[in-house]
């Protein structure tokens, strides 16, 4: 057999692998009353180079990840209308912010301290930082739950975190090389929110206006196909910029939410997401290094950070609605626990720049994939009973979070 027809015989088998045994996974988990997801990254870790290893991660199931990410965040902007949003945004500052300095704080001081560097504390401080909103979408769509308060909110929320993360990211990067580059820095703090702000208030305008044209296209699916365009673009610009691009692809979504023209483009893209998104889990879970764990030392560094990732998050993001009561407390808590894929970025950051040891590199890993197979079934419990009714409006205060006005 010539060595290209080997060689796509390999990528077409280990993509076999993947999608099949996430499926199997998920299916299992559902029939068991619990989160799909986490039987997906089980499948990842079982299929992966530290059990089975069938597959290993690679450039390839790294892009499809990407794209199960991209695509998932743009079918949950679908469900979010912008102004709803940006109405949540209100509450949602300073839900963000709790989630961003507490967990920083926590992670940097058990770091200082075990004695590790500064930049090493640094880094782990920024790692948990992150939040991983695609997981705890992923299980808010499952249950029909995205129209939900609390689940705009999570949202919300979350896109204030990336961009706060960001620039985390961007002042730690710049300390563990000396010095801070504040005017870089400055630049783009104001580029990521001129352009969150933009897309939410403007971007949904303009495709409303362009929907009556879109249609009149000649090629097949022609809305759809804009959208997917759309959602690339805005995913390439995000990344430009220095945000992840899934917020990108989630402000996508949002500006093709309102047209009154956009019959079967949810249908297309659930189906999209059906197929891509288990390679996005997957991806998680053959990243996890089990070998780690033989370390007594690293194992319960990897329990530290794991619990401290958990409860800065509770009591960072939910601990200010603690006037609402514990049910809105768990809901926002719980849902902005998981770190997934962009706790592992911030760590392969640190790892590049050989700031953090092949050790410490695989204690953030741990802390990112535990907290995302940890927290689906907490968002799944919180959530459950929680009337589905769409909310039109969001409350402006605090005080009334949770209290299902409309």
């Amino acid at each position: 057999m010539p060595h290209e027809a080997h060689h796509a015989t390999q990528i077409l088998t280990a993509l076999l692998i993947m999608f099949v045994a996430a499926k199997i996974a998920a299916e299992l988990f559902e029939r068991l009353n619990q989160p799909a997801v986490v039987g997906e990254i089980l499948a990842g870790i079982l299929i992966g180079p530290q059990v089975l290893n069938w597959v290993s991660p690679n450039e390839l199931t790294s892009a499809l990840a990407e794209l199960g990410a991209v695509f998932l965040l743009f079918s949950v902007g679908l469900e979010t209308v912008p102004h709803a949003l940006i109405q949540a945004s209100k509450v949602a500052l300073p839900v963000a912010v709790g989630g961003v300095v507490l967990p920083f704080a926590l992670g940097y001081g058990a770091m200082y301290a075990l004695g590790y560097s500064q930049p090493q504390n640094l880094f782990m401080g920024a790692a948990l930082v992150a939040t991983s909103v695609g997981i705890t979408a992923r299980v808010l769509k499952r249950m029909n739950m995205l129209q939900t308060t609390s689940a705009r909110l999570i949202l919300s929320a979350a896109v204030i975190d990336d961009i706060l993360g960001l620039l985390v990211l961007a002042i730690v990067s710049s300390m563990a090389k000396g010095r801070a580059d504040w005017v870089h820095i400055g630049t783009t703090a104001a580029m990521a929110v001129g352009f969150t702000v933009f897309m939410a208030t403007v971007g949904a305008r303009v495709v409303k206006r362009a929907a009556p044209r879109l249609q009149t296209l000649r090629i097949g699916e022609s809305f759809f196909i804009a959208g997917m365009a759309f959602c690339l673009l805005l995913a390439v610009v995000s990344e430009r910029i220095g945000v992840a691009g899934i917020i990108g692809a989630f402000l996508a979504g949002m500006a093709f939410a309102e047209p009154s023209h956009n019959t079967g483009i949810h249908e297309r893209t659930n189906a999209l997401t059906e197929f891509l998104v288990p390679f996005f889990l997957v991806n998680i879970g053959l990243q996890l290094q089990l070998k780690t764990l033989s370390d007594p030392m690293t194992l319960g560094l990897c329990a530290l950070i794991t619990v401290l990732a958990i409860i800065s998050k509770v009591l960072g993001c939910g601990g200010v609605l603690w006037r609402q009561g514990g049910r809105v407390v768990g809901q926002v808590g719980v849902g902005m626990v998981p770190r997934g894929e962009v706790g592992i970025i911030v760590a392969q950051v640190g790892l590049n720049a050989g700031i953090l040891t092949p050790q410490l590199f695989a204690v953030a890993v741990f802390m990112a994939v535990a907290t995302t197979l940890i927290a689906p079934p907490f968002v799944q419990r919180f959530f459950r009973g929680e009337p589905t009714e769409p909310t039109l409006e969001f409350p402006v205060a605090v005080e009334h979070v949770g209290s299902g006005e409309v």
